[in-house]
């Protein structure tokens, strides 16, 4: 690696579907670190093989990422090298990876995120809304404040993007059409860098109404414009 041999921790992105999607220093990163940590090792064992990329592999989720950042925080201080990715996309962005970086600045530990493969941005800019400005979401409450954050963005004029599961795109389309009006734009993208890519935009009584007549399967990105 180029870097500086300081750098305890690399934050390498990971393709959202289609694996040709990572860049040359990603690989060149993952091939010379000492360890690396996925989120699934069996999805990220898939990736690693199709690039032949024999490093250990250790967990790392959001299930146990608590109980594991004094140990890995340890072995930084002892010159051990991690990257940290996940099952797809940046880590960190509605991932883990943002209590270890935390962690490991505090602990005076150089971090280097590597630019890459996230779902925000192509669906932002395909979506044909306005781009200049936008705010990230992510994935809203399931149950407890899913109602009050929605309503809290009423009067957002920038574009709005979410993450969101196929079996609450319906129910949360429908909210936005109750707080933001039927005829306010979106485009739904799925699939996004797969074969089945599709982005569908209209209005959300549009949308929903596509959605109510196909069938949804795979991730979800919900790109909303802001009030005019």
């Amino acid at each position: 690696m180029e870097e500086s041999t300081s750098i305890s921790l690399y934050l390498v992105p990971t393709p959202i579907g289609n694996l040709k999607d990572i860049t040359l220093r990603a690989l060149e990163t993952l091939q010379e670190v000492d360890v690396i940590l996925a989120e699934d090792t069996r999805t990220s064992g898939k990736l690693l093989k199709h690039y032949d990329i024999k490093r250990p592999l250790e967990s790392y989720h959001i299930h146990n990422e608590h109980q594991s950042i004094s140990r890995l925080l340890h072995r930084m201080g002892e010159g051990v090298v991690f990257a940290l990715i996940t099952d797809a996309g940046t880590p960190g962005i509605s991932d883990p990876g943002f209590l270890l970086v935390r962690e490991a600045l505090a602990a005076d530990l150089e971090v280097c995120s590597l630019p890459g493969a996230t779902a925000i941005i192509p669906a932002l800019v395909n979506s044909g809304l306005p781009n200049d400005r936008f705010v990230f979401e992510g994935f809203l409450p399931h149950k407890k404040g899913r109602k009050t954050r929605v309503e809290s963005l009423k009067e957002e004029t920038r574009t709005m993007v979410f993450y969101e599961s196929p079996y609450r795109l319906l129910k949360t389309l429908q909210q936005f059409s109750d707080v933001f009006g039927p005829e306010r734009q979106v485009c739904v993208s799925r699939e996004l860098t797969k074969i089945h890519e599709e982005n569908v935009r209209g209005s959300l009584r549009e949308v929903i109404t596509y959605y109510t007549e196909n069938t949804l399967k795979g991730e979800i990105v919900i790109t909303l414009s802001g009030k005019q």
